[in-house]
């Protein structure tokens, strides 16, 4: 039977309520939910959370905001499993507190009231902390003194101290609690992150790349250097440059197609170089202030060592062969996908914890951080064991999905466990299509599990408006990845505005590095490099800009032009301890000019609305001093944005 006080659609959660929501350590998190009940008296709210296992709650109180909705804000400390309660109960101090005031300004008679309250702190006095007794019983006795004035005794009773001393303080009469709910906090690093995605065998190897590219990368301001796969790669039907089928005596293959003679994914491509050139690589990233990520492709090629080791582990098709991996017209014959529902039941762990196997090798080489590839092709229950078998024991690993694939596969890929997620960003270009996909990511219910990773191209995919496209659709593009989402990522060569696409229908890029070495000019003065590391400098002098919650739009009349901003309550730039606000206009046209009056939301940026104040732009170091909604901008494609910092 329902009970006298409903507590409904509590957030963070996951849709199907099996899997935790996520957070990473020191994150505000707000947990709401409907709190409500029959007839009129006034309710009261917390949020108790704690660390699994642990014996101690915390208690947070919760705020009416509206429409019997509810909210309180909890901060995490801990990696590891977390839950949280939501408690209601019949506030009847308040209750009566606006009850017999009301009466009294009406004009009626309020004796009986101030019995009752009187009864009401007198009882309610030992349920307070003991240093606040003295505050509820000393008010319990002047209201039940019959000799004082009314108006003093309803002083006594109504005063804020009283009322501050029993908020918070449930009431067993009708005490009311949810179901426990699950929050998985993660580090810092699964939510926010600038990354960089490099080929070493394109900079001569590991040492090579290490020595020449790893200080370049960290100039640019990034926190994670993305290898792709970097074990032996095979040789039959190795592909040649621009995926043909014959490969010449110096083609190197795709780093995808996974094993040879050389050993599999527990082993190094030996063009790479050795294991102390790999461990070197590792500790030279992290000496820069980055850590490398590892591609971990669940796949083989036809001479990987399981594949006569363990046949029982691919996929047969009626004549004896082994399935290749296909997505027509695509065809991958050089990579032999696993079959993880093998017949046997034995088969299938054997599998499982070979592959849950090679993580903790990596894991051992101090790698923390995975791209998984195309996880979409694989079980969802096999991504539930082991992203929660690795957690348990290096809750500091982050995984992110490699999904682009349907959007509820890819949500679910996110609630099963994986930390964030490659997203449909890339083919959203127009400022109605960022502000919508923005949104979702941002306030919809996916926001509770799902952390966005935005890319605007990858190894596989040079699309919109970078397809034969200047050096300002670049620039656009790299500015609203930094800016949109906490964390975003770019694949090597971006930053010289590689633009030539396979084909006019195909997105890969023409000359894929996935095929061959490519050997880039680095120090060409028309990189974006400069740019790069100005956004990622500001980035991390920007709590803000780690946000991604709090985002809001502005209006704006010209369709060309894209208004948003973000918040943070903690220390802003400059030692602002009053937070940081940060305001990104972008022209998202890249072959002209745009002008226009905003209509910003004052409210959600904290601007009083007769006030000035100076929006600083953080990529030019020109000071503006705007009042009211609607400041007049222009952005020339040779430098499509403002990236401003408003202070009052």
């Amino acid at each position: 039977m329902i009970g006298p006080i409903v507590i409904d659609d509590l957030r963070p959660r996951s849709p199907s309520g099996r899997y935790p929501a996520k957070a990473v350590v020191g994150e505000a998190v707000t947990v709401s939910a409907d709190v409500f009940r029959d007839g009129h008296a006034v309710l009261a709210a917390r949020c108790r959370w704690r660390r699994v296992g642990a014996r101690r709650w915390s208690a947070t109180p919760m705020v009416h905001v509206g429409n019997d909705r509810w909210e309180g804000e909890i901060r995490p400390d801990e990696l590891g499993p977390w839950e949280f309660v939501v408690e209601a109960w019949t506030d009847r101090y308040a209750s009566w507190r606006r009850d017999v005031e009301l009466k009294h300004a009406a004009g009626q008679d309020v004796e009986l009231e101030l019995r009752e309250g009187a009864e009401l702190l007198a009882a309610r006095a030992a349920e307070v902390a003991a240093a606040l007794r003295p505050t509820v019983a000393g008010a319990a006795a002047v209201v039940a003194d019959a000799g004082l004035a009314v108006a003093s005794r309803l002083a006594a009773g109504t005063e804020d101290s009283v009322a501050t001393a029993l908020a918070g303080v449930p009431e067993a009469g009708d005490l009311t609690a949810s179901g426990s709910h699950r929050l998985m906090v993660e580090r810092e690093r699964a939510l926010r992150g600038a990354w960089y995605e490099l080929f070493p065998r394109s900079e001569g190897g590991l040492a090579a790349a290490a020595a020449t590219r790893l200080g370049a990368i960290a100039g640019m301001g990034f926190d994670v250097v993305y290898l792709p796969p970097v074990h032996p790669i095979g040789t039959t039907h190795r592909k040649g440059r621009d995926n043909t089928l014959v490969a010449g005596p110096d083609d190197p293959g795709s780093p995808w197609a996974i094993g040879s003679p050389a050993g599999g994914h527990t082993d190094l491509e030996p063009s790479l170089g050795t294991w102390e050139d790999f461990d070197g690589f590792v500790a030279q990233a992290r000496r820069l202030g980055m850590e490398v990520a590892l591609d971990y492709a669940l796949q083989c090629s036809p001479d990987h060592p399981w594949v006569a080791k363990h046949p029982e582990w691919f996929h047969r098709r009626p004549d004896g062969s082994i399935r290749y991996a296909e997505n027509p017209p695509k065809r991958y014959q050089d990579i032999y996908p696993l079959n993880f529902w093998p017949a046997a039941e034995g088969d299938r762990k054997a599998l499982w914890e070979a592959c849950r196997e090679i993580l903790e090798f990596w894991i051992a080489r101090d790698v923390r951080i995975f791209r998984v590839d195309n996880p979409h092709t694989k079980p969802l229950a096999f991504w539930e064991w082991v992203i929660q078998a690795v957690h348990s024991d290096h809750p500091d690993v982050v995984f992110l999905a490699e999904a682009f694939t349907r959007p509820k596969m890819m949500a679910k890929l996110a609630e099963v466990g994986f930390s964030q997620s490659y997203t449909y960003f890339t083919w959203r270009t127009t400022g109605p299509e960022l502000r919508a996909y923005l949104e979702e990511l941002a306030h919809g219910p996916v926001a509770d599990y799902m952390r966005p990773n935005l890319w605007p191209n990858t190894p596989d995919i040079l699309s919109g408006p970078l397809r034969l496209g200047p050096r300002a659709a670049f620039a656009i593009r790299l500015v609203l990845a930094a800016t949109l989402s906490p964390s975003y990522g770019i694949y090597s060569g971006y930053e010289l505005c590689e633009n030539e696409p396979a084909s006019p229908d195909n997105e890969e890029y023409r000359h894929s590095e996935k095929y061959e070495l490519r050997s880039r000019p680095w120090g060409d003065p028309a990189s974006l490099a400069p740019l790069v590391g100005q956004l990622n400098d500001i980035r991390r002098r920007h709590p803000a800009l780690g946000e991604l919650r709090t985002i809001a739009f502005h209006h704006t009349n010209d369709p060309a032009l894209l208004a948003y901003s973000k918040r943070s309550s903690g220390a802003g730039s400059g030692g602002d301890t009053g937070g940081d606000t940060v305001l990104v206009v972008v022209n998202l046209d890249p072959h002209a000019a745009h002008a226009d009056w905003l209509g910003l939301d004052l409210e959600a940026l904290g601007v009083a609305a007769d006030a000035p104040y100076e929006a600083f732009d953080e990529l030019t170091g020109v000071s503006y001093t705007w009042q009211g909604a609607t400041p007049y901008v222009r952005l020339d494609p040779a430098l499509p944005a403002h990236v401003l910092s408003l202070r009052t």
